[in-house]
């Protein structure tokens, strides 16, 4: 884990978004920052990680852009979020306008179509393995699992809108969280504490009596 001490250097966080943004075809960016960042690197947690990863969800603007702005500034504050975003659009700016000039010519080679379906599949599969990392805490505890197979019948299996079903879904999503969380906070009122005190009084004798 990073050390607050010794922050992160803007060249690594540089080099490690261009390489992401230079390499990663066929979408799965997400599920490649989360290799880098939180297994190999071990930059931030898993709690950290997807605490972003739900924020980029609901926010608008592409996931992985809001994932590396997210990712930048939780390691470097604000620069690192302009570093991080700047080195993951650098390459792909120059490969898709370069593409979009060749693109004719490029389907014209033999396997290409298949060389991209192939891509795309292996980014659908490296989605779903962060989907399973992401679902095992949940599927710990009764509400969010419950809410986790309800919004994957809703949207995967129903095709119903996306939009009410995160309106529906997410305030009982935060709530049975909320509640989860203040089961595990103890209490600090002097009455959780009051029978404590009452051992030490029953186990200090009193000073007459010595």
């Amino acid at each position: 884990m990073k050390n607050p001490d010794r922050p992160v250097p803007l060249a690594s966080l540089y080099g490690l978004f261009f390489v992401v943004g230079l390499s990663s075809f066929g979408g799965g960016l997400t599920a490649w920052f989360h290799r880098e960042v939180v297994l190999a690197r071990q930059w931030m947690t898993d709690d950290e990680f997807f605490s972003g990863y739900s924020l980029a969800q609901v926010l608008p603007g592409v996931n992985s852009t809001n994932m590396a702005v997210y990712i930048g500034q939780h390691l470097r504050g604000a620069i690192g979020a302009a570093v991080a975003l700047s080195a993951l659009l650098t390459a792909p700016f120059f490969i898709v306008i370069a593409a979009a000039v060749t693109y004719n010519l490029l389907l014209e080679i033999p396997g290409f179509a298949a060389a991209m379906a192939g891509i795309a599949t292996t980014a659908v599969g490296m989605i779903f393995r962060m989907g399973v990392a992401s679902a095992k805490d949940s599927l710990h505890h009764v509400p969010p699992a419950l809410i986790l197979v309800a919004t994957l019948v809703a949207v995967g299996i129903l095709q119903w809108p996306l939009l009410p079903v995160v309106l529906v879904l997410a305030p009982l999503s935060i709530a049975a969280s909320w509640w989860r969380m203040k089961q595990q906070v103890p209490d600090p009122s002097p009455a959780a504490s009051e029978p404590a005190h009452q051992e030490t009084a029953q186990k200090t004798p009193p000073k007459n009596a010595q």
